[in-house]
């Protein structure tokens, strides 16, 4: 069941667009479309979206501040980072990667979608069941 609020920030419609990006169901609350695009991204607890990249010619990348529960980011070959609400990540362009709520744990977090030339997202793997129960 979708909760009302969580945070300050509205949790939104479910994230049908990119529903096939995620384990789980998401929602997407756009903040703002201008100067920088932000949105507050609600995941249900478990849910998670598959590794990813955002690509860019220069600048790019993407920041997230986390704002309610617990979650997860992890890079591709690093350890994965447990996320609070005040928590920051600075994700560099280039960079595979994947963010999403712990176990049982309702989780959102403010996402930016840094300017940067030849942009795009490339959508990769989900994350497995295995990689992701192991989590604690």
């Amino acid at each position: 069941m979708q909760p009302e609020n969580l945070s300050a920030f509205p949790v939104g419609k479910p994230n049908d667009a990119f529903a096939q990006y995620f384990i789980g169901q998401s929602y997407l609350a756009p903040l703002t479309t201008e100067q920088i695009p932000t949105f507050n991204v609600t995941f249900s607890p478990s849910c998670r979206n598959n590794w990813h990249i955002h690509h860019a010619k220069s600048g790019g990348g993407q920041l997230l501040i986390c704002v309610y529960g617990t979650g997860w980011y992890q890079e591709w070959g690093k350890p994965p980072r447990k996320l609070h609400p005040g928590d920051v990540v600075n994700i560099p362009a280039n960079v595979k990667h994947w963010h999403g709520a712990a176990a049982g744990e309702w989780f959102q977090h403010i996402a930016q979608e840094i300017p940067g030339e030849d942009c795009h997202t490339e959508w990769c793997e989900p994350v497995s069941d295995a990689e992701y129960e192991v989590l604690q």
